[in-house]
């Protein structure tokens, strides 16, 4: 993996970077598609894993290369993710009328922006922010550094979760978020959780937990 026009092994075959975008700075999930709306992206926080997995396996095998490649897309990709898909509440770069009602891009196309899922209602505000949170691992917390929108955050999702039929694996990214600036409420309420997204894990939650300042 390079940022470089040639390296060593380089298969011109495939596209450098696989779906990631130098001029958005994010990746799209969609690439080049059909859809009338251009190409989409949902979850920015899957690209930031892959990036970071890239990172940890150069250093593994001592490849300084792939370490720097990696670690810089993914700072772009937390960087777009901030940009694009975090809408705090003084946010100008979106319409008012939008900016009251989210805090979250649902769907992020080349041409518009969704509030809905590929797979849910815009109410379904725990989905939006599970899937801009998982996989909840180490570099999440660069992901919400900003304490102040996470706190919009979560005080816009946690009526949501009063929906009948909403699944505690959504439930624990939320929970993990609320830990930010309140860790033993949310300790609480992760203790009555029966269940954990794949994305996540009781003892990962937990470590989550406890590791927060």
């Amino acid at each position: 993996m390079t940022l470089g026009r040639k390296c060593d092994g380089y298969d011109s075959t495939f596209p450098r970077l696989r779906c990631f975008d130098f001029f958005k700075l994010h990746s799209w999930a969609g690439g080049l598609t059909v859809f009338a709306d251009g190409r989409n992206q949902v979850c920015p926080s899957e690209a930031v894993n892959a990036y970071y997995a890239a990172a940890l396996l150069g250093l593994a095998y001592g490849d300084v290369h792939l370490v720097a490649a990696a670690s810089t897309i993914m700072s772009l990709e937390i960087h777009a993710s901030k940009m694009w898909w975090q809408v705090k509440e003084d946010n100008v770069m979106y319409p008012k009328d939008f900016t009251a009602k989210n805090r979250l891009v649902g769907v992020l196309w080349s041409t518009e922006r969704d509030s809905c899922l590929w797979f849910g209602d815009k109410e379904w505000k725990e989905c939006r922010l599970g899937q801009q949170l998982l996989p909840l691992i180490p570099v999440s917390e660069v992901f919400f550094s900003d304490v102040k929108f996470v706190k919009q955050l979560v005080k816009w999702t946690l009526p949501a979760l009063k929906r009948d039929c909403v699944k505690d694996g959504w439930k624990g990214f939320v929970y993990a978020l609320e830990s930010v600036y309140d860790k033993y409420e949310a300790l609480q309420k992760i203790r009555g959780l029966h269940e954990f997204d794949d994305g996540n894990s009781l003892s990962n939650l937990l470590w989550w937990v406890h590791s927060r300042d």
